[in-house]
This record gives structure tokens, C-alpha cells and sequence, in this order.
């Protein structure tokens, strides 16, 4: 195990340093260090990796760096380690303060556990933290739910993503459910949570500032900002995905694959070249989630006379139905609709 971990690091900073010379030196102003349990990296390891960024890349002083945790990884001794290295955030997978959602999810942790990994993290002097949290279970009462957000707004968490629950096809979770073992997530009941998080957040002094996600004034995602503002990332690692404006790319998800790959030199990725009408519908996809939308000098770059007819024929009718708000400037999703964002983003995609 240590060998292959060993192996996948290596491939890793092999990486960072092949793909700082294919790049102009972009000056880096987020790192997030997620997916897999990056807390398993031991002192030696993180420092590592952390030099070969600094090594081979002009990163801000004031760079965002975030270690995404379960809170079953998270230790005091692990966290004193932290405390010495870039990293200044941390996002923390909570799902629910109670046990009776966590088992249902086949979470590895419990609730307390949460309680204690938020202690503790305040208590290192970690108080730039982020956790997620699901809402819409069939276990998830409203009361429960009311709960979960309160108990994040008691221990001054200043940002908060909130996913509806999704059942992911061949997953043990589908399985258990097609065989009526478990209670499918409820449309209805995952709307009515929506609504109860944005009226509780925004009471609280939240900015709503994408769909899943809620902040306190000055504690927006700047890395996931990157995203929904269609900038370009550099992903590093298996799975990882990298974007520079005009092509999307992947790489492989097996680490063995990856570590093989990397020891001859070469990432083991793919390459999509997005055409304009990719890029078009993307800037709609990720710009429409957002609580400020999408300007129209953007869409007017982005699009020919063709789609742009076709687009403000959708839109029209959306502006109508009171589901968009066009100011003239730019135009977003209505406050009333934004739990609907993902029909009404879809209708206005435009076609070949």
C-alpha cells in the first residue's frame, strides 16, 4: 500500500513539473488539494508536494489552498502538521450531524465526529472552513434539517455547499433501492429543503452566490469561482480535469494506469476541443448558476447571428414566464426558480 502510494505521489509531481513547462507560468491563485482522502498524506509527503508546487509555479502570497477532509480523517496531531504548510481552508464532507442519515448514505463517520473535526480544526486556528452538507433523504426530517443548518451557523462555519441528494446509477445505493430497500429520494421534499436552506442562510447573513453554495461576505470559493467564471484550471492527478479556455481534458482515473503512464513522461489524458457551440452553452451552464449570471458582452462575443437568434428566442419566452431576470446588462435565474436552474439552463442551450 505504502509503495503504491509512494508510486501515485511520484507520478503526481512528475506531473505538476511536466505540465508547468507546457503553460506560460500562470501565476496560481487557488490550489485544492481533493478527491481520494488527501489526508493520508503523511508530514514528509504534504511538504513534498506543496515544494514541487512552489517549485515549478509563481503562487500569490495570499493563494487560497484547500485540503478537502472527512471528518473521520481529522486528528489534532494531523492538523498542528497543516498548520506549518500553505494550506489556510479546509472543506469539510459533514452530509448530516445525525447518524441515522449518515448510515443510510454508508457514510464512514458519525455525527459527533463531525462536532469534533469543526472543534478541533477552531482550535488548531483553522477557521477558514467549508462543509458540505445533503439534503432531500428519506431519512433527513424537516426539523433534522433546520437542525444541520443551524448547527453549522452556531460554529460560525462562514461557507456552506448543500447538494440535493442524487442516486448514482450501479452504485450499491441504486441497487439497494431498486430492490425496495430503501426509500428513493423525494423531488418535493428535496425542494422544500432547498427553500428552508436559502430563507435560514440568507437570515443569517449568507450570500447565495451559486446554487449549491451559500458564504458569509468575503468567504466566496475563489477555487470553484474559477469554474463557474469559466477561467482556466490545471487539474493534476488521476481523474483530474484541466481546462484552458478552448480544450477540456482528463486524465485517466486508475492510479496504477496513471503511475505508468507518468514513469514513461507522458499524462495519460483526453483532449476535447470544445466548439463554439460548447463554449457558448458552457459559459449559459456555469454563469447561470451564479447568483450575478451571464452579461450580454460575453454572449455577444461568444455567439454568430445564428445562435444568437435562436438563443434570445428561448430566453424570451423564460424572461416571460418570469423565470429569468433581464436587466439589459446581464441576465440570471429568477430567486424563485433557482432549485428549477437545471431545466431552465437547458432550455436555452443552443444546437448545431
Amino acid at each position: 500500500m505504502q509503495h503504491q502510494k509512494t508510486r501515485v505521489l511520484n507520478a503526481i509531481k512528475e506531473e505538476i513539473r511536466l505540465k508547468a513547462l507546457h503553460h506560460q507560468h500562470p501565476i496560481i491563485e487557488t490550489i485544492y488539494i481533493g478527491g481520494g482522502t488527501p489526508s493520508l498524506l503523511n508530514e514528509t509527503e504534504i511538504n513534498g508536494l506543496f515544494q514541487t508546487i512552489y517549485d515549478n509555479y509563481p503562487v500569490k502570497n495570499d493563494a487560497e489552498v484547500t485540503l478537502e477532509a472527512n471528518p473521520d480523517d481529522i486528528n489534532e496531531d494531523y492538523l498542528l502538521i497543516l498548520k506549518a504548510t500553505p494550506v489556510n481552508r479546509f472543506s469539510l464532507g459533514v452530509q448530516s450531524f445525525f447518524d441515522v442519515d449518515l448510515a443510510w448514505m454508508n457514510r464512514a463517520h458519525q455525527g459527533n465526529q463531525a462536532i469534533l473535526a469543526i472543534e478541533l480544526l477552531k482550535k488548531v486556528g483553522f477557521d477558514n472552513i467549508s462543509i458540505d452538507l445533503i439534503y432531500g433523504g428519506p431519512t433527513l426530517s424537516d426539523e433534522h434539517w433546520i437542525s444541520n443548518i443551524n448547527t453549522a451557523i452556531s460554529y460560525h462555519i462562514p461557507h456552506i455547499s448543500a447538494y440535493s441528494l442524487t442516486v448514482e446509477p450501479h452504485t450499491a445505493l441504486d441497487s439497494l433501492i431498486k430492490k425496495q430497500k430503501l426509500t428513493a429520494p423525494d423531488d418535493a421534499k428535496a425542494e422544500q429543503h432547498f427553500n428552508m436552506l436559502r430563507s435560514r442562510l440568507e437570515e443569517a447573513g449568507f450570500i447565495h452566490y451559486e446554487i449549491s453554495n451559500f458564504a458569509l461576505p468575503g468567504h466566496e470559493a475563489k477555487h470553484n469561482s474559477r469554474y463557474w467564471e469559466t477561467k482556466p484550471y490545471i487539474g493534476i492527478g488521476p481523474s483530474a480535469h484541466s481546462y484552458n479556455g478552448t480544450n477540456r481534458s482528463w486524465n485517466v482515473s486508475n492510479n496504477i494506469k496513471y503511475a505508468e503512464s507518468m514513469e514513461r513522461g507522458v499524462i495519460p489524458e483526453e483532449i476535447e476541443h470544445l466548439t463554439k457551440y460548447d463554449t457558448f452553452n458552457e459559459y449559459l451552464m456555469t454563469g447561470l448558476r451564479t447568483l450575478k449570471g451571464c452579461d450580454w458582452i460575453t454572449i455577444h462575443h461568444l455567439a454568430d447571428t445564428t445562435m444568437l437568434n435562436e438563443f434570445n428566442r428561448s430566453l424570451a419566452k423564460l424572461v416571460s414566464s418570469g423565470h429569468i431576470i433581464d436587466t439589459g446588462k446581464s441576465f440570471f435565474i429568477n430567486k424563485s426558480f433557482r432549485f428549477l436552474s437545471d431545466g431552465i439552463i437547458a432550455d436555452l442551450f443552443v444546437t448545431p
